[in-house]
């Protein structure tokens, strides 16, 4: 069965639980940092992208009144854990080790991770390849953990506190290549500064690192919150809200197969 169809599925199943959460306002935390095109300020100071209309539509399908309170991202979890926010949907995938200290809703969005270079470089997405050049990542995510566990015993795994620093460190050589998520990357190599750069494969699955996809990260216990989630993330697939939505930002899947 499909990824979309298991969401889909979950239509029928989810506890209409909506009603307790939706008296409150439910704080959604999402990275400080910008990370487009998922999220990012726009002139006027607001927050737009993708994930802040998947966000506002998950919302408005479950019934939750929520509202968007920016974090960074290396003390996302402890705001979490902390109360200071009620959920998260910043991009993060639901990992086991992420799973000891939160509880996760069903995936919303499953893309591959890939390797970034220059493109007179002749990199490929392997230790082999990647041996003796420097590897620019974005701390406390994914992409730490794998570079450190596939590449760090051949590579210089540089860490940077946003992706686009790295980015940037890339652009003006400083670094050979990055690891991040495709559709982020798509969208740099993309744009105007990214135009040295391309896409150069999608590393090694591991699923005990990247994870089983990304979900709305909640504190463990809260039930009703996940569930209501839950309810919001499968009606939009079945209603095909979240095709629309994709449909504005990329040209490519949002689905790893």
């Amino acid at each position: 069965m499909t990824f979309k169809k298991l969401m889909t599925a979950a239509v029928a199943t989810a506890t209409v639980s909506a009603g307790a959460v939706a008296a409150e306002e439910v704080k959604i935390g999402i990275a400080a940092e910008p990370y487009p095109p998922f999220a990012s300020l726009n002139a006027s100071g607001e927050w737009e992208g993708w994930e802040v209309e998947i966000i506002d539509a998950v919302c408005k399908a479950a019934e939750l009144d929520c509202v968007i309170t920016p974090v960074a991202w290396d003390g996302i979890i402890p705001s979490l854990t902390g109360q200071q926010v009620d959920a998260i949907m910043a991009s993060m995938s639901i990992t086991e080790e992420r799973q000891k200290t939160i509880d996760f809703s069903d995936p919303y969005y499953n893309t591959p991770a890939v390797i970034v270079a220059d493109k007179s470089m002749n990199i490929e997405p392997t230790p082999e390849s990647l041996s003796g050049k420097i590897i620019g990542i974005q701390a406390s995510t994914i992409h730490q953990a794998y570079a450190n566990e596939y590449f760090g015993d051949a590579a210089e795994i540089r860490v940077y506190q946003t992706q686009d620093e790295a980015n940037q460190d890339l652009v003006s050589g400083r670094i050979d290549a990055t690891q991040a998520d495709s559709i982020a990357m798509a969208d740099f190599v993309n744009s105007d500064i990214g135009t040295c750069c391309e896409i150069k494969g999608s590393v090694e699955n591991d699923e005990a690192i990247l994870g089983q996809g990304v979900g709305a990260g909640v504190r463990k216990g809260d039930d009703a919150l996940r569930e209501s989630l839950n309810k919001g993330i499968a009606q939009i697939l079945e209603d095909g809200t979240h095709e629309e939505i994709t449909g504005r930002y990329f040209d490519t899947s949002i689905y790893a197969e």
